[in-house]
């Protein structure tokens, strides 16, 4: 369950009592992990996949009952604001417009009382923050427009114009920055609290940025650009048995020839920064690594791409060169060579096995519980797919009935819990559940589907949903399939 899924009364999950009440009941569940998606800022359709900048943090996760104890804002600044009609969905445009306005108050109570670490925060975060504070500056003076529409010398980061855009742009900057430093103060508070109750968070790092992002900006020699900073080709996958036009993500893709020149030190610096931030690392669409599909610039659909070669294992022998051992799980999905099922061998890390795609009737399915080995993660399914009630209404009927036969069912409203169990009592050395599945919520309140925009990210819990009966069950299924290892 991401950040944004957690209940409360402002439009969205935050950092605040509902993100420590999550994980007390996890605690209580006997619970070790909670995975969330990607937590930095988020850009057009709302995607964590899509941000404006790999290593910041989303301000709409701040939470404004803490910053009243910081004195930084007060509660009569924000107890009648209406974030949105319908307390199951995040309303994005509300909180755009919303956020923004209580983030100018807090500015104005942040500098005329700066906190005595502020500066060192700056100071130690000035790699990535100037420069994200920087263009988001630049992109709010262009009302929000992406910045291969700004002006050429800008757009090319020419000194004078950085000079100037940074003059002239300080009080914006430093609204960036203050956001920044309440985000991540308010984040390491929080895990402080996951690690004395034993949990440890699972992040997501999306294998590519967005286009319009401060790292394309700031490094576009890592990217295939052409002189103007436009993407030669973008990411995306060819078309498969889901979708006849494939997926056209439109991410750069990355200039590995540069990247190895320079001993990978983006993705290096990247991995560093965010295993301060998670204790577990889940790389998204972790076979781009071997061999990646790419589309020409401009292209309408993903139908006309060519395959390219990855850094393989390279990169990650050269990240635990540098940062030791790195604990990542490997989203693995997808259509999948001998050379990427190498290259994952050869990395050692775990890959994901989900079972709502072990029904095509092949016995020797790799999702299949009876088939799944321990060197993996079990899911019942991602943020990708229905939860399971949602999966028994749209799978294809020789699907459910396959999953019906296999689980030796008659009744269909068994087959979530026992998916469930499933998952808990197969050899996978993690198993992860989604929180749809344990309040056993259906079509709906999926968190994304796949290539399509303004729909996704919304789903939130409500607090009467996230019960102690869930969590009891929770620990005795867990108990039984003997991942809790307690008299």
């Amino acid at each position: 369950m991401h950040i944004s899924s957690l209940p409360g009364p402002y439009g969205i999950g935050t950092l605040g009592k509902n993100a420590y009440k999550f994980i007390d009941f996890l605690s209580k569940a006997g619970q070790s992990y909670w995975q969330i998606l990607p937590v930095c800022p988020t850009s057009y359709g709302d995607s964590p996949y899509q941000s404006f900048s790999t290593f910041a943090g989303n301000p709409y996760f701040i939470d404004f009952d803490l910053l009243v104890k910081d004195g930084l804002i007060s509660k009569s600044d924000y107890k009648n604001i209406c974030w949105g009609e319908d307390d199951t969905k995040v309303d994005y445009g509300l909180l755009y417009v919303k956020r923004h306005e209580l983030f100018a108050k807090i500015q104005a109570n942040f500098e005329n009382n700066i906190p005595a670490d502020y500066k060192e925060f700056c100071k130690k975060n000035a790699f990535w923050l100037k420069d994200y504070a920087l263009f988001m500056a630049i992109k709010d003076a262009h009302n929000g427009a992406s910045f291969l529409d700004w002006e050429e010398d800008i757009r090319m980061r020419k000194p004078e114009a950085v000079k100037e855009w940074t003059k002239k742009s300080s009080s914006r900057i430093e609204y960036y920055q203050i956001l920044q430093y309440l985000f991540f103060k308010q984040w390491h508070l929080l895990k402080e609290y996951a690690a004395e109750k034993n949990i440890k968070i699972i992040g997501d790092i999306p294998i590519y940025v967005a286009a319009d992002s401060a790292d394309v900006w700031t490094h576009p020699e890592n990217f295939l650009l052409n002189k103007k900073c436009v993407p030669k080709e973008v990411a995306g996958c060819p078309p498969d048995a889901f979708t006849d036009k494939g997926q056209l993500w439109g991410n750069p893709v990355y200039n590995w020839k540069q990247l190895k020149a320079d001993g990978y030190a983006w993705w290096i610096q990247r991995i560093k920064s965010s295993l301060q931030i998670y204790d577990i690392l889940r790389i998204d669409h972790f076979r781009g690594f071997e061999s990646f599909y790419t589309i020409k610039y401009g292209s309408s659909d993903a139908k006309n791409g060519k395959w390219r070669k990855g850094p393989g294992v390279e990169l990650f022998k050269t990240i635990e060169a540098k940062l030791g051992k790195v604990p990542i799980i490997a989203e693995d999905l997808g259509f999948l060579t001998e050379k990427v099922h190498k290259m994952l061998r050869e990395c050692g890390f775990p890959g994901m096995k989900v079972i709502q795609f072990a029904f095509d009737g092949n016995p020797d399915n790799s999702y299949l519980p009876k088939n799944i080995p321990e060197n993996s993660i079990v899911y019942t399914g991602s943020h990708d797919n229905e939860p399971i009630n949602g999966w028994i209404e749209t799978a294809a009927p020789q699907e459910l009935e396959n999953a019906m036969k296999y689980f030796e069912l008659k009744d269909k409203s068994k087959l979530r819990e026992t998916m469930m169990n499933a998952a808990l009592q197969s050899k996978a050395f993690v198993c992860i559940l989604t929180m749809q599945d344990l309040i056993g919520l259906g079509i709906g309140t999926r968190m994304n589907t796949p290539s399509s925009v303004g729909l996704n990210w919304k789903w939130r819990a409500t607090e009467n949903q996230i019960t102690p009966d869930i969590s009891k069950w929770l620990k005795a299924a867990s108990k039984a399939a003997g991942r809790i290892n307690e008299e």
